[in-house]
């Protein structure tokens, strides 16, 4: 947590100020009894309103003169917590950006949601309330019990018994409620995990009719929350009245003490009357830094969830070479005894895959579910590492290069089409933010796009919903695919980012990318042996191995694992391959 106030720093005057004038109110506070004191015994006393007004005016001006300076110390506080929350996010959030797919697989899209969010605005909060109250009251605290000193030694005295039994009281519920708020705050991430889940899975929630099983579980989940907190609010509710115990009990003590001692004629009237203030103020004081100190402790623990993010490495080194391109001829992408395993797996995901793609070729990939199609092309990016052996473009080592320069040249369409709210050009300009409107449909044309963009009233400024969901499935792939073609690429990687095109769609989606100007490099990664089939290389995966390697025929003949896939897709071609064979 003390590595995240770094994030201060360019909030060092209101850090000071904040507190500053806290303390400037708390003094004009302990000064009001007082002056109310002098009002008792000077003004009414002896009868005299001349006297009696000039001390309200007084305590008038004390209050806005406090008031005045609590406005400036909330201003300087909120300032400096928000400025504090603004530069943390934004740290966090680059960090994050940083993250290989492997880091962000272990560490998991909700865990990171929850720092950005939740954790970071309790951390915000527990800023602001330290910069207010921290110093403000212990100093009321400590101030008006010196203040009482002044007034009445032996009176006093009943606040040097009183503070120790208040601070048991407070410190001690507040020692056995911290533990339990914990509890209660994982309950409620239980309750809003399944919130989350059902609102983002309703479709399948009602597609299965588990409604009525998802609300009984979370009625049990949100009734453990609603226990919980009902357990740790009956504790934390004794604290109000035990403390008035203690208070009262004070306050008949210090009366009979000072009636005695006013009887006597070793005080006033007034100062028994500054005494009471004071012991109230010290009360309020004690219950306020009860919540700071629980607040506190909070946000420290949500900070040191955040730091732990921090903690996290990258997971990639970035290289130092620039990315350049190679005349015709070069192999362009080649691999050389890859393999790769996940974070936490116990066997390798891919073992020892050596093939290399020309300039301006197209690759298939095709396997069964789980053979690591996926896992090849996406060491291609370096979205992962090689556990051994190399992935080279243009003859180096793609660790070498800089990732910038590298991402720059390569577009990629991911099995899951993800768009973003906005409108269509907007979405299409992530490949290339300066690309033209020409670019755009000419990018819309060969991804198959251009006629239902066309169809819309509103053409490349018709606005997207979040996550697309106002397309249908096969929209959102083309235009994400379009998207990728923006970029003119010198890699292009289709990761099954055709299946929910029909095979016409498909097909002239593939004709037209080979058409493309600039001859890329295509990977296309397909369930379908239709989508690959023409590709100038096949590679077939079995269970993270090179189970093939060579074209749509060489494969019919010397690959059984790709004749079972393409024969189960073509029955006919089985058969005529069967009568042949007789």
């Amino acid at each position: 947590m003390k590595s995240l106030l770094i994030y201060l720093r360019n909030y060092k005057k209101e850090t000071i100020l904040a507190p500053l004038f806290k303390l400037l109110e708390a003094s004009f506070e302990l000064l009001v009894p007082l002056v109310m004191a002098a009002v008792i015994d000077n003004g009414i006393a002896n009868g005299d309103k001349s006297y009696v007004v000039r001390m309200c005016l007084i305590m008038v001006a004390l209050g806005i003169i406090g008031l005045t300076c609590s406005i400036t110390a909330q201003y300087f506080s909120a300032k400096a917590a928000t400025g504090f929350a603004t530069e943390l996010r934004k740290s966090l959030f680059s960090h994050i950006q940083n993250f290989s797919y492997a880091k962000m697989d272990t560490i998991g899209t909700s865990t990171l949601i929850a720092r950005m969010t939740s954790d970071i605005n309790q951390v915000q909060s527990g800023v602001n309330l330290v910069l207010r109250l921290f110093l403000r009251s212990p100093f009321i605290v400590l101030g008006a019990m010196v203040m009482a000193f002044t007034v009445d030694v032996q009176g006093a005295l009943v606040f040097a018994v009183a503070i120790p039994l208040l601070s048991v009281v407070v410190f001690g519920i507040m020692l056995i409620t911290m533990p339990l708020y914990k509890r209660v705050q994982t309950y409620l991430e239980k309750v809003l995990l399944i919130t989350r889940e059902n609102l983002t899975g309703a479709r399948v929630i009602r597609a299965f009719n588990k409604e009525e099983s998802e609300k009984r579980y979370f009625k049990k989940s949100n009734q453990e929350l609603t226990d919980a907190q009902k357990y740790v609010g009956r504790l934390s509710g004794l604290m109000n009245p035990t403390t008035y115990i203690v208070v009262n009990g004070a306050l008949i003590v210090l009366i009979y003490v000072g009636a005695v001692r006013v009887d006597a004629g070793i005080i006033t009237q007034g100062e028994v009357v500054a005494l009471i203030n004071y012991m109230s103020q010290i009360l309020v004081e004690l219950v306020k830094l009860a919540n700071l100190i629980i607040t506190v402790t909070k946000a420290i623990a949500c900070g040191n969830r955040i730091q732990s993010v921090f903690e996290e490495k990258a997971g990639m080194p970035d290289g130092d070479a620039d990315y350049q391109k190679t005349g015709d001829g070069a192999a362009f992408v080649e691999f050389d005894h890859v393999s790769m395993r996940y974070d936490g797996a116990g066997a390798d995901s891919l073992s020892d895959i050596s093939f290399r793609a020309d300039k301006g070729q197209t690759i298939g990939i095709i396997g069964g579910t789980g053979s690591g199609k996926s896992s090849v092309v996406n060491l291609i990016p370096r979205f992962y590492d090689t556990l051994s052996g190399e992935v080279r473009i243009n003859g180096k080592d793609v660790k070498e290069y800089k990732l910038q320069t590298l991402r720059k040249n390569i577009s990629v369409v991911p099995q899951k089409a993800v768009l973003f709210k906005g409108t269509i050009a907007e979405n299409l300009r992530w490949g290339n933010e300066d690309a033209s409107e020409a670019e755009l449909w000419e990018a819309l044309a060969t991804a198959q796009a251009k006629e239902f963009v066309d169809g819309k009233e509103e053409g490349l400024e018709f606005q997207i919903a979040q996550d697309g969901k106002n397309l249908s499935g096969g929209q959102r792939q083309r235009l994400t695919i379009a998207r990728a073609l923006v970029r003119r690429p010198d890699i292009l990687i289709l990761d099954d980012s055709a299946s929910a095109l029909d095979f016409a769609t498909d097909a002239k989606l593939r004709a037209a990318i080979r058409r493309m100007k600039g001859s890329p490099v295509v990977f296309i990664v397909s369930q379908r042996a239709s989508s690959i089939m023409y590709a100038d290389q096949i590679l077939v995966l079995d269970d993270g191995e090179m189970a093939g390697l060579g074209t749509h025929e060489e494969l019919l003949e010397s690959c059984g694992i790709y004749r079972e896939i393409y024969y189960s897709q073509f029955p006919k071609d089985a058969k005529t391959a069967g009568r042949e064979a007789q």
